[in-house]
């Protein structure tokens, strides 16, 4: 049996999409988003620890080479989606990490999104101000 290449997988969050592939690093690691290093597309610093927390918690940040391709959302979804696709790829790569991540919460899909707005209401649940004469 030959060994794999890469490990893939795919985060989402909202309306964004990751699919993050881990590649066995030789020497120096790198992290790439859509093209980008990591502090390059994501400038905010608690956003970077967000991405790179499954690594962290794990410690598997100089075993792999990461490589994130992110679609739709938002900042916050993006980040969020591309944490769950690390997880979700390192739990590929070594099953004995599953624990640590899912107890890290990473593993489980945040299903919150944005509301729909109703007739009659001017957003999700605001109502128009009421007069009483």
């Amino acid at each position: 049996m030959s060994e794999q290449s890469y490990f893939e997988a795919v985060g989402r969050r909202k309306t964004a999409s990751a699919r993050v592939r881990l590649y066995r690093a030789a020497a120096e690691t790198e992290f790439v988003v859509n093209g980008k290093p990591l502090a390059e597309y994501f400038p905010r610093v608690g956003d970077r620890e967000r991405v790179m927390e499954p690594l962290s918690l794990t410690e598997t940040g100089a075993q792999f080479n990461v490589s994130v391709l992110v679609k739709g959302g938002g900042v916050s979804g993006q980040v969020d989606a591309a944490r769950m696709g690390l997880a979700r790829a390192l739990t590929a790569a070594d099953v004995n990490l599953r624990l640590a991540l899912k107890k890290g919460g990473m593993l489980s899909r945040d299903e919150r999104a944005k509301e729909r707005k109703k007739p009659g209401l001017k957003r999700a649940r605001k109502a128009p101000q009421y007069t009483k004469r």
